[in-house]
């Protein structure tokens, strides 16, 4: 992309710290929290992903918009980021799948984004700091104007933002994989067909493709169904899914996996989900300083650990869980958060990462075969 006939645009944090850049994608003003992610592909999942409404996100692959953008790798309908910062921007893709640039893109959905600063520095700011709020605009370049819009802007803790992103309609999924993927296992076990309800409070196109792949009837419902029409599809198992916001604030998340855990059937949680499912257990959450946003987070316990892919701001309190119920499975290996869970009696269990990441490490694929494991072993008492 040529500076020399770009826009101006500013970005600038709520600490008062100031980047001058250009801009790319849409113009305007936007404010929201500004955190990064270490991945060094996958850029549209990242757009797409529910779990960053709310969100201004930095990526520190110094190039962004190489293989521009196609319809086959959105996670939802639309990017959900609130903006996009970047060291620099192709407006030039080259890839055969690609059917536009990210500049058109983030343009055609109303998305700002910012190039040409210095996202190392920016980086180690928010690693230094942590995570705050921000703004970039094309529109306000006066930084003390700018920096007022952004003080005046609520934190991310305490926001509930799943309503703002879960279906409203209830529907049944059964696609199991995108047009031209190579990774396209169908691993379904046997010839069973289990019925999941999965709980939308932000889900991921993929996540639902792996549940289908493994032999699953998936159907999604809205993050604040009751869970008397959860058991009215007499589920096999139940579903947590991921989405964005502070997972304390999911209230009626939090109240209806609570009252599901009296019909014991089997629950799969992942990322919200794991928060959720720790939550309505007794646990409590905290946020993160910068959390964590990758696709090269190492998880485990003991002698077995993961290359996983991971995106999320809170996390599980150790102190706070309760040791009659809970056991932990997983750790985050590069500051021993907890990254997994089960329930020490009920087929129950969640994790802090993503399974199902494409691009990405398929290292924990093999909890979906659990999952449906767990609903087979209950279906046969």
């Amino acid at each position: 992309m040529s500076l020399s006939v770009a826009q101006p645009a500013l970005l600038v944090l709520a600490d008062g710290t100031v980047y001058q850049g250009f801009s790319f994608g849409a113009s305007g003003t936007t404010i929201g929290e500004v955190v990064f992610n270490t991945g060094m592909t996958g850029y549209q999942e990242v757009l797409t992903d529910p779990s960053y409404r709310g969100q201004i996100v930095t990526f520190t692959y110094p190039e962004l918009g190489n293989t521009g953008v196609n319809p086959d790798d959105d996670e939802s309908a639309v990017p959900h980021v609130r903006g996009v910062i970047a060291r620099n921007v192709c407006d030039r893709p080259s890839n055969w799948r690609s059917t536009q640039s990210l500049s058109d893109y983030l343009k055609q959905h109303n998305v700002i984004g910012i190039y040409g600063i210095d996202t190392r520095s920016l980086t180690r700011r928010i690693r230094s700091t942590g995570a705050m709020n921000g703004a970039i605009s094309t529109e306000i370049l006066d930084p003390s104007e700018l920096l007022e819009r952004v003080q005046d802007a609520p934190g991310m803790a305490g926001l509930n933002l799943v309503k703002e992103v879960t279906t409203t309609d209830t529907y049944e999924w059964s696609e199991v994989t995108a047009a031209d993927w190579e990774f396209s296992p169908t691993a379904q076990l046997g010839k069973d067909v289990f019925t999941v309800v999965a709980l939308d409070f932000g889900i991921k196109r993929n996540i639902l493709r792996r549940l289908a792949s493994y032999g699953c009837r998936v159907v999604v419902v809205p993050s604040d169904t009751s869970p008397e029409e959860i058991l009215k599809h007499n589920p096999d198992g139940i579903f947590l899914s991921n989405g964005p916001g502070d997972p304390a604030a999911n209230l009626d998340g939090i109240a209806t996996t609570k009252a599901l855990l009296a019909s014991q059937k089997p629950v799969f949680g992942i990322c919200m989900g794991h928060q959720i499912l720790g939550l309505s257990l007794g646990a409590e959450t905290f946020k993160l300083k910068f959390g964590h946003r990758g696709l090269n987070q190492p998880a485990g316990l003991s002698d077995r650990i993961e290359i996983t892919s991971q995106n999320h701001g809170f996390a599980l309190s150790a102190e706070s869980l309760p040791d009659a119920t809970i056991e932990v499975t997983h750790l985050n290996l590069n500051d021993r958060t907890i990254a997994g869970l089960r329930h020490k009696t009920l087929p129950m269990f969640s994790v802090q990462y993503h399974p199902e990441a494409s691009p990405g490490p398929h290292d924990a694929d093999y909890l979906f075969e659990q999952f449906v494991t767990a609903m087979r072993e209950h279906r046969e008492r």
